[in-house]
């Protein structure tokens, strides 16, 4: 298993209960675990609920398309043409932390089919490749203005415990970032290999926005709600 990520750990539990749901967040691109911290609060969980989130920070290294400028990475950008041209192996060991995660929170007491895996942009490409190939049942995918970095990865590397997934997708039409058409090509391919989609966008550009943070809200709740 690969060492552990620093993360940052927010437990949403008004009742003080011990948690027994994890979601585990991928932030975009030069940012940090700090990024989403501020959405906890603004999801306006119930109090009935006991969630850990973790916001892990990805690696410094240097981005090409960045003119190799050193930042918080989960994979090197070589290009940024219409598919993007990526440095695969960093993308797999990115996939192997996230997995290392996620087998953290099960040692921690936490059932696999009860851990979300979110991420946004660069992180949701992550997510994406990751938990689609995960060989344990996870509850779910929050895959927020991004793209499939590999899909001939999963082509041929789907993991049948997370056929049935939900995922939650969420885009900006005036994404100058991750263009929209990326994040559409993506939505179909995923609704092509059978995966439910449940698909939202809005007029914004490569950020969050209060009417999305809304809606990861109500999905979010309707997941809990099943395991009630």
């Amino acid at each position: 298993m690969s060492e552990l990520l620093p993360a940052i750990e927010m437990t949403h539990s008004p009742k003080g209960l011990p948690a027994n749901f994890a979601i585990i967040w991928l932030h975009g691109l030069g940012a940090d675990g700090h990024d989403f911290e501020a959405i906890v609060p603004e999801l306006k969980l119930p109090n009935d609920l006991a969630i850990r989130f973790i916001f892990p920070h990805a690696p410094v290294r240097p981005v090409t398309i960045n003119g190799g400028m050193e930042m918080r990475s989960w994979y090197d950008i070589l290009s940024i043409d219409e598919m993007r041209t990526i440095n695969e192996k960093q993308l797999q060991k990115s996939c192997e932390q996230l997995e290392a995660l996620i087998e953290n929170e099960i040692a921690r007491g936490i059932p696999s089919e009860r851990i979300i895996v979110a991420g946004f942009s660069q992180g949701g490409a992550v997510v994406l490749t990751t938990v689609l190939r995960y060989n344990k049942q996870l509850a779910g995918i929050l895959a927020l203005s991004t793209y499939l970095p590999a899909p001939g990865w999963l082509e041929s590397d789907r993991s049948s415990q997370n056929a049935t997934i939900p995922v939650f997708m969420a885009h900006g039409r005036q994404d100058p970032v991750v263009p929209y058409g990326l994040a559409v090509s993506a939505r179909q391919k995923l609704t092509s290999w059978g995966y439910s989609v449940k698909w939202f966008e809005y007029p914004m550009p490569h950020s969050v926005c209060y009417e999305e943070i809304q809606d990861i809200s109500n999905w979010l709740q309707k997941i809990f709600a099943a395991y009630k």
